[in-house]
């Protein structure tokens, strides 16, 4: 287990490292996405809308990492020119540095983490304008992040479930896990919170309009040094909870050499898919000898031979999916042993949770004043405004 000094060191050098390649937001193949609402979350907006597009379209909405912008996260994960081949809308949400100084969404703070506020609120606004201005189909929106962005992806699908009909996570965080720094921290590390069928108790009830929970696709490096491994296994447990599915996936494999799981409806498609990428540190997975959506490596871009991009494409049907490989009885025996393991679901039970109190400021030897220390240093790294 990483000691505590060595994940905020971590964290207070990932923008040193990052900051210098991360492309201006003006840059590349997007148009900035004006009077889209009040933006209580002050969050930019820019899209990409394929010149002879027909109405109608689907959308999907990709949430960039830390230190990146949305024009950088689009020339490194190729969405923009797979939507060109494709036909579909793709809508990129921006951290500002006003909201917070490394760009990283704010997933972890009270007034970002629920629906109708903040950056979650922002987003959903970019969406419905995005709906109306363009016309894109309101039953076929997607939604996608990395990192920050993954972590905000699970808000999104938890608090606005009738908006998505599906979503993937990369290198993410299950929602409602963390309330302040230290507890973000925590996480990141794998360390405490809700486990197993807790996690589904997590998600608020359902808005009465809502008529099925989007279906989820989950993916992590098992080298990933920033975002534990074992928080894919979270979101897993969350996600099953919610649909009530059993222990067992449905399907055990490899594409394209990495293991794969997934979780089927009675109609035989997946509502829950699972990528563990061999050796992958933290970062979108891409496959550069792909071409179009295949992406471009880059910091946090990793080139491990699959494209998430492409592969979720062909899962939300908005690309012709290739056939899959076949599989050893083996061989699967292999990926199941190396995968994280699996808790059974329990009933979820939703409630609504009301943000704690904020604390006194705490003195040097009181309990809360390792917090603060804590919460300075990941303001010095750029997590929180």
């Amino acid at each position: 287990m990483r000691k505590m000094s060595t994940t905020i060191n971590h964290l207070a050098t990932l923008s040193q490292t990052l900051k210098s390649s991360a492309p201006g937001a003006g840059s590349g193949r997007l148009q900035r996405l004006d009077a889209f609402g009040p933006n209580p979350g002050a969050l930019n907006g820019w899209f990409h809308y394929p010149a002879g597009l027909a109405p109608g379209a689907p959308l999907v909405v990709v949430l960039h990492g830390c230190t990146q912008t949305a024009a950088g996260y689009d020339d490194g994960s190729g969405w923009s020119e797979l939507a060109d081949r494709h036909g579909f809308a793709v809508l990129f949400p921006e951290q500002t540095r006003a909201n917070n100084p490394n760009l990283c969404f704010n997933w972890f703070t009270p007034e970002d983490n629920r629906r109708g506020a903040g950056e979650p609120a922002s987003i959903h606004q970019m969406i419905e304008t995005m709906i109306q201005r363009h016309r894109c189909d309101p039953a076929r929106v997607h939604i996608t992040g990395l990192s920050a962005g993954g972590a905000m992806t699970s808000i999104m699908l938890a608090t606005y479930p009738d908006v998505f009909a599906a979503g993937a996570i990369i290198a993410g965080l299950a929602y409602g896990n963390a309330h302040g720094v230290p507890q973000a921290l925590e996480r990141m590390r794998g360390q405490g919170g809700a486990k197993g069928g807790e996690l589904a108790r997590l998600i608020p009830a359902p808005p009465p309009a809502h008529d099925g929970w989007p279906a989820v696709s989950i993916w992590h490096g098992t080298a990933d040094s920033t975002v534990a491994l074992s928080n894919a296994a979270d979101i897993l447990d969350q996600w099953r909870g919610i649909h009530r599915l059993s222990e067992r996936p449905d399907v055990i494999d490899r594409i394209d050499g990495h293991p794969h799981r997934a979780w089927l409806d009675r109609d035989g498609r997946p509502v829950i898919e699972e990528f563990i990428i061999d050796g992958m540190g933290h970062g979108t997975p891409l496959d550069a000898a792909a071409g179009v959506g295949g992406g471009k490596p880059g910091p946090h871009m990793l080139d491990v031979g699959i494209s998430s991009t492409n592969r979720l494409a062909e899962m939300w049907g908005l690309a012709t999916p290739a056939a899959p490989a076949a599989t050893t009885e083996s061989a699967a025996r292999e990926i199941t042993a190396n995968v994280p393991a699996l808790r059974p679901a329990l009933q979820p039970v939703h409630a609504t949770r009301q943000p704690a109190a904020p604390d006194a400021p705490a003195s040097p030897g009181s309990p809360g004043y390792v917090g603060e220390v804590i919460e300075k240093a990941l303001r010095a790294a750029g997590l929180m405004r």
